[in-house]
């Protein structure tokens, strides 16, 4: 299928790409299909593009890439609704607020996209209880596991 984009303009998919985010994400509820494109060749940075909204798309990235430490649980009521029976099925992405001079771009870790890789379901979960807070500078010197 052929949908257009906020950064690769009119570009085809396979099905198969197509994740389904069942209740939508904060802010977005009635967006529920995105796709993950490459930002550029070899790029750490990704966007998760609408599938019906051209002008919604968010820069993601992995952030085990940037924060090392990073670590969360999923309770039994994430783990269920992404259908997940082992840990080889999840990617991990966080949204990254871009700033000028990029240097200043943050990561929200405090609300991970998960991504259930076999069945193609991602949810934005958002962690309680938790230290992380949803600007977390990523070209920090201590943070940044890879330039």
């Amino acid at each position: 299928m052929k949908i257009l984009t906020k950064y690769h303009g009119e570009i085809s998919i396979e099905d198969s790409e197509v994740i389904t985010f069942e209740n939508g994400i904060p802010g977005f509820l009635g967006e529920k299909k995105f796709v993950i494109l490459p930002f550029g060749e070899d790029s750490i940075f990704s966007i998760m593009q609408s599938l019906y909204n051209e002008h919604l798309a968010f820069v993601i990235t992995n952030p085990f890439l940037f924060f090392k430490e990073y670590d969360f649980t999923l309770d039994d009521q994430n783990v269920e609704q992404l259908q997940l029976q082992s840990d080889k099925d999840i990617t991990v992405f966080v949204i990254l607020t871009v700033m000028d001079p990029f240097e200043k771009t943050t990561a929200n870790l405090q609300a991970p996209i998960v991504l259930n890789n076999k069945k193609s379901i991602g949810k934005q979960v958002i962690l309680t209880n938790t230290s992380y807070k949803t600007k977390h500078t990523i070209f920090d010197k201590e943070s940044v596991a890879v330039k």
